[in-house]
């Protein structure tokens, strides 16, 4: 999801709800407590140079059980984010704290924003060495064809 996206979200919604994909809540009395614009400049493992922008929103939550972020203060947060540090309409990336620091993509299901899972990847599979992964069939669903048998004239036996 696009920073755009989530503030023509908000206008809409009467609450802010986080869910993982997993079906559990980010507890109701969540703190949006950092709004940023990352710029991760790198190499792959193929020598290529890459540059990533995200706008970042880290989500924490404390013994502060009456806490509630209302839709308009999220829409304020941005906006003075996208004022003072240039926040460009780049993809969202949500850090939440679980076993360790979690970092998401961000969806929206029509009433809850879904923290969906994020997982690493080779960039450079064809310089990197690493094989191409082949499908997997199972030979019990091939199908046999009529003329798929060799002639013994044939030269393929």
């Amino acid at each position: 999801m696009k920073l755009s996206e989530i503030k023509s979200i908000l206008p809409t919604l009467n609450d802010v709800v986080f869910k993982l994909e997993n079906g559990t809540f980010v507890p109701e009395h969540f703190h949006v407590t950092e709004v940023g614009m990352i710029t991760k400049r790198f190499i792959d493992c193929g020598g290529t140079i890459r540059t990533e922008k995200l706008v970042n929103f880290q989500l924490w939550y404390a013994g502060d059980t009456d806490h509630r972020l209302k839709p308009s203060k999220l829409l304020h947060i941005i906006e003075l984010s996208e004022k003072h540090i240039e926040l460009e309409d780049a993809d969202i990336e949500v850090e939440y704290q679980s076993e360790t620091i979690g970092k998401y993509n961000l969806d929206f299901d029509g009433t809850c924003f879904i923290l969906k899972n994020t997982a690493t990847a080779c960039l450079a599979t064809d310089k990197c060495g690493i094989p191409p992964e082949k499908q997997k069939i199972r030979l019990s669903d091939l199908k046999i064809l009529n003329n798929s048998c060799c002639d013994t004239n044939s030269g393929c036996c």
